[in-house]
């Protein structure tokens, strides 16, 4: 992971292989490209409000996108410049080069980011997968990471809620094409609303504005010829990275991480049990909990004032900017 790799970049509105339709830019976000050796990231910034502040870095779940993070970020935007990247193969980042989306692979596409900007060390936010992502990263180049901040991370359990059985089932060959055939007649609405009763502890606080969003961001994703083998691919990865023992599994890493650490867990989710914080809270030294009993795998899309109050004062304890 070289820090001499310098990025280039583009405008949102240049065009590139990955977008068939517009990509939503929140007020006060900027969207730009990152053209790394074989690997381009799109990066959406929330800037800081005032100059000098420490930098930030939000990383996504398995589905998701940087546009995951737009809700909280405003909110941190007094103590932090914040970036959000979209991981290879999804949001607006075209496949890597390589086809890798494992664990590592996306660690790896993180780790280079930072180095190439010459970013780090950053206040490293990770939802579900990106938890896992993160997590990675934060004890390979604990240098790169100041604070470590995991909501729902997708850290290994032994015995997975049958509500996420059909996520790890996309990890089987032929599945994700199967599914995507058997469900070629399903709206897109339909699609998101599945997505919504699966990840939020209470759909009902998504707005009609926020719906249509997402209605849109699931139609431009559908048109992709690669989202159902990034889907796939990534989902195995995922469950490789649950059976990788040694010094490279998840929780032996877990263990590794240097940085104040918060997590954040809802009692209502589906996708990772609520049962693994106390795991993770003594697998992560010296780290934080945060409990929301009506949330779901993303209390940053759920709660993001409660959320962002929590980060703030792992950010204040830390020395503030």
């Amino acid at each position: 992971m070289s820090s001499t790799e310098l990025p280039e970049t583009r405008t949102a509105d240049a065009p590139t292989a990955s977008r068939t339709r517009t990509v939503r830019v929140a007020d006060g976000e900027e969207l730009r490209s990152v053209a790394l050796p074989g690997l381009t990231l799109t990066v959406r910034a929330r800037p800081g409000n005032r100059p000098g502040l420490p930098p930030a870095l939000y990383v996504h779940g398995l589905g998701g996108s940087s546009q995951n993070w737009s809700a909280l970020m405003p909110l941190l935007a007094d103590v932090v410049d914040g970036e959000a990247v979209d991981l290879p193969g999804f949001g607006d980042s075209p496949p890597p080069d390589d086809g890798s989306y494992s664990v590592t692979g996306q660690a790896r596409a993180v780790i280079r980011l930072l180095d190439a900007a010459g970013r780090g060390p950053v206040h490293l936010l990770g939802n579900s997968m990106g938890g896992a992502v993160a997590t990675r990263v934060a004890a390979v180049r604990p240098d790169l990471v100041r604070t470590l901040t995991l909501v729902s991370p997708a850290l290994p359990e032994l015995r997975a809620q049958r509500t996420a059985w059909p996520t790890a089932l996309l990890a089987v060959p032929g599945v994700a094409s199967f599914f995507a055939k058997l469900t070629k007649d399903w709206t897109a609405e339909q699609r998101v609303r599945g997505v919504l009763a699966l990840c939020y502890g209470n759909p009902g606080l998504v707005t009609d504005e926020g719906l249509r969003h997402a209605v849109e961001e699931m139609e431009r994703r559908l048109e992709l010829p690669y989202f159902w083998d990034v889907m796939a691919r990534s989902s195995r990865g995922i469950v490789d990275a649950y059976t990788l023992g040694g010094q490279h599994g998840l929780w032996r890493q877990a263990e590794r991480v240097l940085a104040p650490t918060l997590l954040v867990y809802g009692r209502r989710d589906r996708l990772v049990s609520y049962r693994m914080a106390r795991r993770a809270a003594a697998a992560f030294r010296g780290s934080r909990l945060l409990t929301l009993p009506e949330a779901g795998h993303v209390a940053m899309m759920e709660y993001p004032e409660t959320v962002a109050q929590a980060v703030r004062e792992l950010i204040a304890d830390d020395g503030g900017s």
